[in-house]
């Protein structure tokens, strides 16, 4: 009997490794690809806190820097409690006709060290989507900074996290309709830039102008700290764009060479461009070029070639340019610093010029079988346009109770003493 238990305690495991079914899964997790998405999601969160933070801080005016970066800093923090509390389960749980997740995986139930989501642990995939949900409203702020309070920022970030962010995941990302529909965004051009710009846009007009604005020049209090800030976005960039191919594999490595490849050229278009008008380059133009074209190329980045990125980056560059030097003047709303010009529209030109350029003919991926190219742009343009009204009518609706609720503005002499000082009873610059 004890020889017969011992024959059972060293051969019954080794034969269990023999079943087809155990030992894939026991190969299932990649050390090399989880490797990656460690040091992905590392460089995401990096692309808020500090890169966009400092982008942000430099381009407003000294009385308001302190006030952003803390927008900024705290939405990090608002976000990631929200997202395991709910939100993750909402974007990625069960679908619901197509609709949202269910809430099955509410408090990160079932999310445990050892379980898979594709060839990584369901944690790092967690916290890399959490990235994205943290700069996505992070994006928000600069078409109302310098004039929201900032418990209504809080309040307007939970809301519309919840209401708008994680549905609109949960459509492209987590199994829903616009997937099911075949519309591609591989890292984020519908989910994240359309989404924070045209709710940029909506804060933006409901809020009203700055006060003094566009009378009196606004002009940024350092410039230095907003190419430092783009510089740790466009590095960033990189864990956005190859890290959501959720491998360290070929596609990451295309990812990679397509976003240095658009960003270089969306910034010399800029950079030339105000040249022409101007008669010199400047650096937060440079900048802003840089932006537009780490924007444009985020939904292609998995589909698209060397010279499809090239054509994006201009192309994007061109219409983000007349959406701010242009558009915002002659419909008259205050942008503060081009969340709608530059990801709003940057976003929609990558989106519908994803569906060009993926095709093999032009250097991309290849459309999927029995699909045109004009059929994929069709649904680029279908899957936009549902992210543009869902998005922009519930904001509204959102922002518009809030104020009831709370008020969205500081008072006149608040805004005029700065926000630093008025709500946080801090200076960002102590030069006196």
């Amino acid at each position: 009997m004890k020889n017969s238990k011992t024959f059972q305690k060293l051969i019954c495991p080794l034969l269990l490794t023999a079943i087809p079914g155990h030992a894939w899964a026991q190969a299932e997790l990649s050390p090399g690809d989880t490797a990656w998405m460690l040091t992905s999601t590392a460089l995401v969160l990096f692309m808020t806190i500090p890169g966009l933070s400092l982008f942000y801080a430099g381009m407003v005016r000294a009385k308001n820097a302190l006030s952003v970066m803390m927008q900024c800093f705290a939405i990090t923090c608002l976000v990631t409690i929200l997202w395991v509390m709910y939100v993750y389960s909402l974007a990625f749980g069960e679908d619901i006709r197509g609709v949202v997740g269910g809430l099955g995986k509410a408090f990160m139930a079932g999310v445990t060290v050892s379980s898979i989501s594709g060839v990584i642990p369901e944690t790092v995939f967690s916290m890399f989507q959490l990235t994205f949900a943290i700069i996505t409203p992070a994006l928000i702020v600069g078409a109302f900074a310098e004039r929201m309070k900032f418990s209504a920022m809080l309040l307007f970030v939970t809301l519309w996290v919840t209401l708008v962010y994680a549905p609109i995941a949960h459509w492209v990302w987590g199994g829903g309709w616009l997937s099911k529909l075949g519309v591609l965004d591989f890292a984020g051009g519908t989910v994240v830039h359309i989404n924070a710009g045209v709710a940029g846009l909506v804060a933006a007009i409901v809020i009203g102008k700055r006060r003094g604005y566009p009378q009196h020049p606004m002009k940024p209090s350092n410039l230095v700290l907003t190419m430092v800030g783009a510089g740790m976005l466009w590095v960033g960039w990189f864990g956005f764009n190859a890290g959501s191919e959720l491998a360290a594999d070929g596609v990451a490595g295309m990812a990679v060479v397509v976003t240095q490849v658009a960003t270089a050229a969306a910034a010399l278009t800029w950079m030339f461009l105000e040249w022409r008008r101007y008669g010199k380059p400047s650096a937060l133009g440079l900048a802003s070029g840089a932006v537009a074209g780490l924007v444009a190329i985020t939904p292609a980045s998995g589909f698209v070639g060397p010279m499809g990125a090239l054509a994006i980056g201009v192309s994007a560059t061109l219409l983000c340019y007349l959406a701010v030097v242009k558009a915002k003047r002659a419909f008259g709303y205050d942008d503060s610093l081009d969340a709608f010009g530059v990801h709003g529209v940057g976003g929609l030109v990558g989106a519908i010029l994803t569906g060009v350029f993926v095709d093999a003919g032009l250097g991309g991926k290849g459309l999927a079988e029995g699909v045109s190219m004009g059929s994929q742009v069709v649904k680029q343009v279908l899957g936009a346009g549902a992210t543009i009204v869902y998005c922009a009518v519930v904001s509204f609706i959102l922002l518009k109770i809030i104020d009831a609720a709370i008020g969205l503005r500081p008072t006149e002499e608040q805004e005029e003493e700065g926000l630093d000082l008025a709500l946080h009873d801090e200076r960002g610059y102590n030069l006196t």
